[in-house]
């Protein structure tokens, strides 16, 4: 790895990120971060051998900038590193909701953007990052973004177009699991069972389903009908979450979480 990328902005992403590029083969002198405070750049200094740097000299020296800092302050550190980026930098972007042009408008002219929505599974290596290439940016971008990314999980193309529909179902992705896994951990302690055991039994329930999901090439359907018998209680169970309208319930849910990364994209805060 011959290229010095910066992590800009480094909280628990942008920690797992660096992490994961240090295990895929990246020197840590090749890595560069800055972080708002100085204890939590010291912090990254000591646990993986980085040089912590400030925006703008992560700017100056970094061919790769990573700026994973909040929505909201993405315009303030933009104001900051324009004058000292370079059009041949390649910027990507994981900021929810807003799109390469917002980038682009702000920095050299011909700068190549890439718009990046992860999730935290990152943190345990097993994210989902989905990638869409701006204006500037070619082959050789998006598939240097993807072995960055891929450090820490999988990675999938989509149009830009796309980025909002897909940070609904994946970015947000993991929350409704948990939210999930909590309802039917009440529902345990309900019908009897001790809090942790309902925990450990719905947690392994949902990693087999998972890997049968992703190894078994089924469809989600033939599987639930695989566990769904006449008159037994699993179809039972069907038969009241229908009637409760949780499908309609989840349609509903992401259409409103897709609303959200477009009004994010808008500038409504």
């Amino acid at each position: 790895m011959t290229q010095k990328v910066a992590v800009l902005g480094t909280g628990k992403i942008g920690e797992a990120l660096l992490s994961g590029m240090i295990r895929g083969g990246w020197s840590p002198g090749d890595l560069l971060v800055t972080a708002r405070r100085a204890e939590r750049a010291a912090e990254l200094r000591s646990r993986y051998g980085v040089e912590a740097v400030r925006n703008a000299e992560a700017a100056q020296a970094a061919d790769t900038l990573i700026l994973t800092v909040k929505p909201q302050d993405m315009a303030a550190l933009l104001d900051e590193l324009a004058p000292h980026t370079a059009p041949d930098r390649l910027v990507i972007s994981g900021a929810a909701g807003i799109p390469t042009r917002f980038f682009e408008d702000r920095l050299t002219a011909g700068t190549p953007v890439i718009r990046v929505m992860t999730n935290t599974p990152a943190l345990v290596d097993e994210a989902m990052s989905v990638i869409s290439a701006g204006t500037h940016a070619g082959e050789a971008h998006l598939a240097h973004a993807e072995e960055i990314f891929n450090g820490v999980g999988k990675t999938l193309r989509v149009p830009e177009a796309q980025q909002d529909a897909a940070t609904a179902l994946s970015g947000s992705g993991p929350a409704y699991f948990y939210y999930l896994v909590e309802a039917m951990t009440d529902a345990g302690i309900l019908l009897g069972l001790p809090r942790d055991k309902a925990h450990d039994l719905i947690v392994q329930a949902a990693i087999g389903a998972a890997v049968m999901l992703r190894d078994s090439g089924e469809h989600p359907v033939r599987l639930r009908e695989n566990v769904t018998s006449p008159a037994g209680t699993t179809i039972n169970a069907i038969r009241e979450l229908e009637n409760h309208g949780v499908r309609a319930a989840l349609i509903a849910a992401l259409e409103a979480a897709r609303d959200r990364s477009r009004a994010l994209a808008g500038g409504q805060g």
